[in-house]
C-alpha cells in the first residue's frame, strides 16, 4: 500500500492514538468524539444528539455510540431539576477517560492540579485541563507528519511485549491460570480492563503468587480490593505495582501446596431390588437399590395409587349426605328420612 500524508497547517483537530486506535469504540463514536472536540467554544453548547445529527449519526447508531462513550469514561451526564421544576441534563465530553469523581470535580470548577510553584522556567505553572496525572506506563510520543502504519505499530508492540504466544507455544499451567485471572478482572471492576498482550505481560508475576500457595480466587480478591478513591488511571501500572508489592512470602524449601484430596469412591454393592438379573451399583449414600430400580418402583407405586383412586365411587351429592346424617336441610325444610 502506498501512502501520502501531509500534516495540515490549519483547520485540524489533535487526535490521540488512544482514541483513534481504540479497539472497543465504533467508528461513529470516534468521529463524534473528535468532531465535538474540535468545535470552537461558541458552538460546543448544543446537546450531544444535535452534534451527532449534524454528522448524520442518528437512531440506533447514535444510541450505540453514546453508550460506548459513556461506558469508557469519555461522556458523563447529570440530570437535575431546575428552579422552575424542569429537568435539565448536563453533559461533559472529554478526550481522555475520566472517572465519575474526576468529571464531577471538573463540573464544579475545581482548579486543575499544578506541578509546582517554584521558579517556573516559562510562564506560570499549569497542569492538564482534564485527566490530571499521566498514567504510570504512558510514554510521550514524538510528533511526526507521517503517522506509523498498522504494521509498524504491531512491530513496536511486539518488540515491547514479545511475540504473541501461538497455539503451538504452550504456557506453563501457573502462567496460563494467572493470565485467566488477570483477564477476568474486567468483570469485577471496569477500570481494571486488560488486553490480551497486557495480561500476558503480567502473567509471570501472577504465576509467582500461585506458586506460593495463593488460589485464583484469593489472587483476584487481592487485586480488586481497596482500590484508590480517585479511580485507577492505568490498569497495567496499578496491577504491576500491586503484584510486586503485595506478593506473599515464598513457601519453605521442599514444601509445595498439596492438591485437594479426591473424594472417596464407594465400593460396588448388589442391588436389593427383586429383579430377574442380579446387578451391582455404586451407592452415593446408604441406599440399597440402584437409581433405575428406585425410579421403576416409584412409577409402579403411583400407578397403583391412581388405579385405587379411579375405582372409588363418586361422592354423594350434598343433599343425600345431609339426609344420611339426619340433619335438617340448609333451606329450613325437613330432611327426608333415610331409607
Amino acid at each position: 500500500m502506498l501512502r501520502h500524508a501531509i500534516a495540515p497547517s490549519r483547520r485540524y483537530t489533535k487526535a490521540s492514538h488512544d482514541v483513534v486506535r481504540h479497539t472497543r469504540l465504533t467508528s461513529d463514536a470516534k468521529i463524534l468524539l473528535l468532531a465535538v472536540q474540535g468545535l470552537p467554544d461558541g458552538q460546543a453548547g448544543l446537546p450531544l444528539s444535535e452534534h451527532a445529527r449534524k454528522l448524520g449519526i442518528t437512531g440506533r447508531a447514535y444510541q450505540k455510540s453514546k453508550e460506548l462513550l459513556v461506558a469508557h469514561g469519555y461522556v458523563h451526564e447529570w440530570r437535575e431539576q431546575g428552579e422552575r421544576g424542569r429537568w435539565v441534563t448536563e453533559q461533559l465530553l472529554s478526550n481522555v477517560p475520566l472517572t465519575r469523581e474526576e468529571a464531577a470535580g471538573l463540573r464544579q470548577g475545581r482548579p486543575p492540579v499544578v506541578p509546582s510553584a517554584r521558579k517556573p522556567t516559562v510562564g506560570e505553572p499549569a497542569g492538564r485541563v482534564v485527566g490530571h496525572q499521566l498514567p504510570v506506563d504512558e510514554e510521550l510520543e514524538k510528533n511526526s507528519p507521517h503517522p506509523p502504519s498498522e504494521a509498524e505499530a504491531e512491530a513496536e508492540a511486539e518488540a515491547e511485549t514479545g511475540p504473541e504466544t501461538g497455539p503451538e507455544d504452550a504456557l506453563a499451567p501457573e502462567v496460563a491460570e494467572g493470565e485467566r485471572v488477570l483477564l477476568s478482572l474486567r468483570h469485577v471492576r471496569r477500570e481494571l480492563y486488560l488486553g490480551v498482550k497486557e495480561a500476558r505481560a503480567l502473567a509471570g508475576l501472577a504465576a509467582r503468587w500461585l506458586l506460593r500457595g495463593v488460589s485464583a480466587g484469593e489472587l483476584r480478591r487481592a487485586l480488586t480490593s481497596e482500590l484508590p478513591g480517585d479511580g485507577v488511571r492505568s490498569a497495567v501500572g496499578f496491577l504491576r505495582f500491586r503484584l510486586l508489592n503485595k506478593m506473599p512470602p515464598e513457601l519453605p524449601a521442599g514444601h509445595s501446596p498439596e492438591p485437594a484430596a479426591p473424594p472417596p469412591v464407594a465400593e460396588l454393592v448388589v442391588c436389593a431390588a427383586r429383579d430377574e438379573e442380579e446387578h451391582v451399583f455404586r451407592p452415593v449414600a446408604d441406599e440399597t437399590e440402584c437409581g433405575p430400580c428406585r425410579r421403576r418402583a416409584a412409577r409402579e407405586h403411583w400407578a397403583r395409587q391412581r388405579t385405587l383412586a379411579e375405582a372409588e365411587p363418586d361422592p354423594l351429592p350434598w343433599r343425600q349426605r345431609f339426609a344420611r346424617a339426619g340433619a335438617p336441610a340448609p333451606d329450613g325444610g325437613a330432611a327426608p328420612c333415610a331409607p
